[in-house]
């Protein structure tokens, strides 16, 4: 194995903006194995008397989601949230006709803040602006976040729920410039009408925070003109503009794959160029954020059609290391557009589109679980600007892009770091010099890494550790500097504190 030799500079007063800890969220909807069958499975073994997995639980609180958006997702534009609430035994079966699936209702609005409740994460909700009105918008919140003594507070109280559920961030919508959206609206239609909900909304609960649907990704004929036209309307009573994104690999081109990180920056640089257009069109002294509430791997041709049938198998992935290593870089984007970036949620938590697969009798977890672990339980204070110094990858769509991509935090009151570094190399090791610049004394205390030989290599019920993250010898500090090997398709982890 050839090696070659990169320069990592980093310096603690070198930053970028304090990193949302809302990056590090996740996305479930009624899609599939997501809810039934992954986080509400009553006649499990494994589930508590409420129904919840446990085992799935145990699973995203590892992960330490910071918060969950809810129901959907493609779901949402024909879903009546009154279906999903009260006495289990009258709610209705209905055709769910996103994922032409039975929908029995078992779970809904309170059971879903049980959920949240119980991984500790903060509830975010998406109302149906396809079949929906802005009516039932305002409605749902009220129901959501008034105390008690109207129309429908009370009626959550009588479902067993005294307190507010106070949910803070709302979703005006989903994917409404999608032809494949039940009730799909053209950009002024739709920015008209997500203006008159969020008015509403934030009548009924001005603390809220509200989320304009942007374009549903980069391909999109529309793109980026809905989002400026859908931002031009309602500005100013919208905080974030929602960007989703799936990648893949399905030509086959590893090299071109692993380089996803140039798409992810472009992306994010387009939408933020166009917030700052916007705002200044609009002479507005009122900022609206970024939220990347559906990403993930999204490629191998898993059915999407549920048959009419419960809790269906649709969009189960199986990821492998480079899908992993993709999850490295889209989180090391999160870091370092975290001026802009303010919330993200992976697409899914559990079964579809996730690296968490259940089966009656445990759990699966594929690579990329143990990346978001690793960063969301890590990544805390700012994000810095690194400096890096690398050879060349040469890729088909890109060009040249480097062996390394890397990214870096630091928590100024813990006096703790973490260093995270992906090398996209298929066949070299890259020997890395980190340099801390600002005269601080600093120590690594724990590393990890996950890598492997072939970048199709995947975990599987029968051999389920293959490919995980798993604790390398810590490299010695001396003179603010460390010496780091990084095997190719590696992922590695630093945790520094004070030295």
């Amino acid at each position: 194995m050839s090696t070659s030799h990169a320069q990592v500079l980093l310096d603690r007063n070198r930053t970028i903006a304090p990193i949302s800890p809302l990056l590090f969220g996740g996305f479930a909807e009624h899609m599939g194995r997501c809810v039934y069958e992954g986080i509400y499975d009553p006649k499990s073994s494994l589930a508590d008397e409420r129904g919840f997995r446990k085992d799935v639980m145990e699973a995203l609180r590892d992960q330490a989601y910071t918060v969950i958006r809810y129901p959907g997702g493609n779901f949402l534009s024909g879903y009546n949230w009154l279906d999903g609430v009260g006495p289990k035994e009258q709610r209705p079966r209905r055709r769910e006709l996103a994922w032409q699936s039975l929908e029995t209702n078992q779970f809904g609005t309170n059971e879903f803040m049980e959920f949240c409740t119980t991984i500790n994460a903060a509830p975010m909700l998406a109302v149906n602006m396809g079949t929906g009105t802005i009516q039932s918008a305002a409605d749902l919140v009220e129901y959501c976040n008034v105390a008690h003594g109207t129309h429908w507070s009370d009626l959550r109280v009588r479902h067993g729920f005294r307190e507010p559920h106070n949910v803070r961030y709302w979703c005006v919508g989903n994917e409404m410039d999608g032809p494949w959206q039940i009730g799909h609206l053209d950009a002024v239609a739709y920015g008209n009408k997500a203006l008159e909900a969020a008015k509403m909304m934030k009548w009924q609960d001005p603390t809220i925070k509200t989320v304009l649907c942007g374009s549903s990704g980069d391909k999109m004929p529309t793109y980026p003109e809905w989002d400026r036209t859908a931002l031009e309307i309602a500005w100013e009573h919208m905080d974030y503009l929602s960007m989703h994104y799936y990648a893949g690999n399905p030509e086959g081109d590893t090299a071109s794959y692993l380089a996803s990180s140039v798409l992810f920056e472009r992306f994010v640089d387009t939408l933020e160029g166009t917030l700052r257009y916007v705002k200044a069109r609009q002479r507005s002294k009122h900022n609206v954020y970024l939220s990347w509430d559906e990403w993930q791997v999204w490629y191998k041709g898993d059915p999407v059609q549920g048959n009419w049938t419960e809790a269906p198998h649709l969009g189960e992935e199986i990821y492998n290391l480079e899908d992993a290593l993709v999850v490295a870089q889209w989180l090391n984007v999160f870091l370092r557009k975290s001026h802009v970036l303010k919330i993200a949620c992976v697409a899914q938590i559990v079964n579809v589109l996730s690296w968490l697969h259940t089966r009656p009798d445990g759990i699966l977890k594929h690579p990329s679980y143990y990346v978001f672990k690793l960063v969301s339980n890590l990544a805390r204070g700012e994000a810095l600007d690194v400096h890096v110094q690398a050879p060349e990858v040469k890729t088909k769509q890109y060009d040249a892009v480097p062996a390394l991509d890397v990214s870096a935090s630091y928590d100024v009151e813990t006096q703790r770091g973490a260093v995270f570094l992906v090398n996209r190399n298929q066949a070299e090791a890259v020997v890395a010099d980190l340099v801390w610049q600002d005269g601080q004394s600093v120590q690594v205390d724990k590393a990890w890494q996950l890598t492997g030989k072939d970048p199709k290599e995947v975990n599987s019920w029968d051999a389920p550790e293959r490919v995980v993250a798993k604790a390398i010898p810590v490299p010695t500090v001396v003179a603010d500097r460390a010496t780091l090997n990084l095997p190719p398709l590696s992922f590695t982890v630093l945790s520094t504190c004070a030295g």
